[in-house]
């Protein structure tokens, strides 16, 4: 199985980044842009068939080690892999 998880500042907490981004959006002329939030998007391929262990996995792995709970959210997609 394929794990596509996306992790996301939660609502209120100040992204430096994504300000960067914003401005140099503005540096190169591209107007209208009212704020940019940036993320980590994370693909993971397991040796799992079963969907139950799968999310099990991913769940133990956002929690412990890829995402901060504290600060971010994260989702996930699992695909079944040929």
């Amino acid at each position: 199985m394929k794990a596509r998880i996306k992790i996301t500042l939660k609502n209120g907490v100040l992204d430096p980044q994504g300000k960067a981004i914003q401005h140099a959006l503005s540096a190169l002329g591209i107007a209208g842009v009212e704020d940019v939030r940036q993320g980590k998007y994370i693909e993971v391929n397991l040796h799992e068939t079963s969907p139950d262990k799968a999310r099990e996995t991913v769940e133990r792995m956002c929690k412990d080690l890829l995402a901060n709970t504290v600060i971010e959210n994260y989702s996930y997609e699992l695909l079944e892999t040929p």
